[in-house]
């Protein structure tokens, strides 16, 4: 009875971790439309869905009460704790109350799945869950995109690119990246069966090459090579700390080149220096953050179609985009320059911890946190990868930054 008990929590948690990673319900609920001709869409049916994850997740906690309120004082992340109380007290000064009222309820909830997930798993078995929901979306994409085209394959971007099972082809490249990763290391530690792992490691980087999303094809190789040199962190200091000055002088010499040569870089991948449009948006998005900039307009309270602030950007800009393409910018809209010193200060906190704990191991596994925590630190330069309720993204870095805390 009790293994069974185990099975069902299991499977609880990666229906869980396929739902918040937005995967299959949103493309067949919006039909497989495309990026510019959206169709709106019952979503109670989602929300239903959520609010029993929800219910369960809590359950799970209260059910684990002392193990869960040892996990609390052991953490002690004031820092992250503040950034989740901010997004509910912003509904006193936010400009669309309701919208934060249902977004900070969503992000407590979403947070509450990451400390879940970090408290009663350890990174090994983190690891392992997070391959199953990958395995399957995997599984799914290639499903979706060979008998199922209407919805796997985006057709609204010029020539015909890979979504899988996202409303968007970036969706599923962002998707891949955290799952190369996750099979990259489970391959790199584990040595019996470990070609499952490598299988799913070059399921994930095709997938992603079909996306056609340079930004992730980017981020990937970015982090394969922070794995490796994460790993320089273990090594004798006599040998560490020349090797880490050496690393430094690269990536400075590589920063000074691109910084000469973006233009010809970004025609040879076929982007232009606007990144599709970002560049465009970000001066009007800081001009409307000086406008509120320490508190922000709320939580979820600026992009609010024509009726809200949001109006402004979507009459020069000439299209209607609903985030900033930056995840710092978001939270600045959101919650000011207060909410972004609190998602920082925890940030670089966790970051530090982590390696800390990598100092400390022998394993690939450990360097897990450094490496999530090092792809939203990318992936929020072009997208809004930070403070998202009901986001796979988030609920990771709250269970890393938690996980980095637990004893071995």
């Amino acid at each position: 009875m009790r293994k069974l008990l185990i099975f069902a929590e299991q499977g609880f948690t990666i229906v869980s971790l396929l739902l918040y990673s937005g995967a299959i319900l949103n493309v067949i609920m919006s039909g497989g439309a495309g990026q510019n001709d959206l169709a709106a869409y019952d979503s109670s049916f989602n929300r239903v869905i959520f609010f029993l994850i929800y219910l369960v997740t809590f359950f799970l906690i209260v059910l684990r009460w002392k193990k869960t309120l040892y996990f609390f004082i052991l953490s002690n992340d004031i820092w992250l704790f503040s950034l989740i109380i901010l997004t509910v007290v912003s509904i006193t000064w936010s400009f669309e109350p309701s919208t934060t009222l249902k977004d900070s309820f969503t992000l407590v909830n979403s947070s509450l799945f990451g400390i879940y997930f970090a408290s009663r798993y350890t990174l090994k078995e983190q690891l392992h869950l997070l391959a199953w929901n990958f395995g399957i979306i995997i599984v799914l994409s290639f499903v979706f995109a060979i008998a199922l085209p209407k919805y796997g394959i985006q057709t609204d971007l010029g020539s015909p690119m890979w979504r899988g099972v996202f409303v968007h082809k970036n969706g599923l490249g962002s998707k891949m990246v955290v799952s190369s990763i996750v099979f990259f290391i489970l391959a790199y530690q584990t040595k019996r069966r470990s070609w499952f792992f490598w299988g799913g490691f070059s399921l994930s980087i095709l997938l992603l090459l079909l996306s056609a999303s340079t930004s992730s094809l980017l981020n990937i190789l970015i982090l394969i090579l922070a794995f490796f040199a994460f790993q320089i962190w273990r090594w004798p200091y006599q040998v560490m700390i020349p090797t880490l000055i050496m690393v430094a002088t690269i990536i400075q010499t590589f920063y000074f080149w691109f910084s000469n040569n973006s233009d010809v870089l970004f025609t040879s991948v076929g982007k232009d220096s606007t990144l599709t449009g970002r560049t465009d948006i970000w001066p009007l998005v800081i001009d409307r953050i000086w406008r509120h900039p320490w508190l922000g307009y709320g939580y979820g309270g600026f992009w609010q179609g024509w009726d809200g602030e949001s109006a402004y950007i979507w009459r020069i800009v000439g299209w209607v985009p609903t985030h900033p393409h930056n995840g710092y910018l978001s939270i600045c809209l959101d919650l000011g320059f207060l909410g972004l010193g609190l998602f920082l200060l925890g940030f670089w906190r966790s970051y530090l911890q982590g390696f800390a704990r990598l100092r400390g191991s022998k394993t690939a596994l450990d360097i897990w946190p450094l490496i999530h925590m090092t792809y939203i630190a990318l992936a929020s330069l072009t997208e809004s990868a930070l403070l998202q309720s009901n986001s796979l993204n988030w609920i990771l870095y709250v269970a890393v930054s938690f996980s980095v805390r637990k004893k071995y």
